[in-house]
């Protein structure tokens, strides 16, 4: 069990250093300043009613699909109500708004290339990781 959790660690670390080292190359090519850390980064009142929106609608469906589930048999579990799935729509929903709003919006034209370099690698490592069993940590 420890292996498991010692590889776990391994893994996200080289995930944290690689997404880190991509930020800073982006960031330095594209001209693009850096976010404070925890923050919501609102580009302006419109974006930040539609991410709460978004975020109100992915609570409820947390809430709907956790007492879905929670009444079926653990091998019967609806799979797109998964906490999981819900959470990878959730970023993804989040995240490509934020491109959106940002191409529209932002005074620095290049955010939106971030934020959507930095929205495929994050897709891109998810879907592997979960597509694969955390590459068949836990198979």
């Amino acid at each position: 069990m420890g292996d498991v959790f010692a590889k776990l660690i391994l893994l996200l670390s080289i995930f944290g250093l690689f997404l880190f080292l991509i930020n800073k190359f982006l960031r330095k090519w594209l001209n693009v300043k850096k976010k404070k850390l925890f923050s919501y980064n609102h580009v302006n009142d419109k974006h930040k009613k539609i991410d709460w929106t978004i975020r109100i609608i992915f609570i409820f469906f947390l809430f709907i699909s956790f007492f879905i589930n929670v009444n079926r048999d653990p091998l019967e579990h609806i799979w797109f109500l998964e906490t999981h799935i819900l959470m990878f729509v959730f970023i993804i929903v989040s995240e490509i708004v934020r491109v959106i709003m940002e191409k529209r919006y932002a005074e620095n034209k290049n955010d939106y290339i971030f934020s959507a370099i930095q929205l495929v690698v994050i897709s891109i490592f998810l879907l592997s990781v979960f597509s694969t069993d955390f590459y068949g940590l836990f198979g």
